[in-house]
């Protein structure tokens, strides 16, 4: 018989004496198969339910009021439910509800732990800490870090209102120092790039000022950062 003419039992046929031999061994793979399948199937069910979990409990501190006692209760979140989109936006709440109680530096050690802890530069909050860390610098009056650190978040950052926030942060600095020709070049920079911004509007007036006034004219009181956190995402 032409090999072209076989039908599926005749393949059958001649498969079955080989089955027959090695069925123990098909069955233990087909076992170890159904045991991945499972395993499989029950690990995504219990991350999605670790994260419906997370989210719930982080939900539950946004409703509290007051930022330090909401700082201990994000960070038992972050500790709670590692890994978890709700665990890593709770640890970047509690550094920005440090922050806002003034605790620098435990801000800045919070965002760095941050950046440690998920050190992937592709993870969707990483804009967000590195601001962070560079705002929390700042407000201790760390000044050359903090241009550095703001630098980076400029350069690393896919995030639009994080780049722009770290620019205008380094201009407002060098503002401040007297750097006048630095700031204005930064400064025009920032109302080219994001049109129609607040950022923007600022950055031209402030740029404007500086180029009729000369190296005299006073800096306006502008946040180191538009509190590094309200999440820009």
């Amino acid at each position: 018989m032409d090999t072209k003419e076989l039908t599926a039992s005749d393949y059958l046929f001649k498969l079955w004496p080989w089955i027959e031999a090695n069925l123990k061994q098909i069955a233990y793979a087909g076992g170890a198969v159904a045991i991945l399948v499972f395993f499989y199937f029950y690990y995504g069910y219990s991350q999605t339910r670790k994260e419906v979990t997370a989210g719930q409990a982080l939900s539950q501190v946004m409703v509290t009021g007051g930022a330090s006692p909401q700082a201990d209760a994000y960070l038992k979140v972050a500790a709670d439910y590692p890994g978890t989109v709700a665990g890593q936006r709770a640890l970047l709440e509690a550094a920005a509800a440090l922050f806002t109680s003034a605790k620098y530096p435990e801000a800045q050690a919070q965002f760095q732990k941050f950046l440690d802890t998920y050190p992937d530069p592709d993870n969707f909050f990483t804009p967000d800490a590195l601001l962070g860390v560079a705002a929390a610098l700042d407000a201790q009056g760390k000044t050359d870090l903090a241009i550095s650190a703001y630098q980076k978040a400029a350069a690393q950052s896919g995030n639009v209102s994080v780049t722009a926030s770290a620019k205008f942060a380094i201009a407002r600095i060098y503002d401040a120092q007297g750097k006048t020709a630095e700031a204005v070049k930064l400064y025009e920079e920032i109302a080219r790039a994001y049109p129609n911004s607040s950022f923007s509007n600022e950055a031209g007036l402030r740029a404007m000022e500086l180029k009729t006034k000369g190296p005299g004219a006073i800096a306006r009181p502008v946040p180191a950062v538009a509190t590094p956190f309200t999440l820009t995402h």
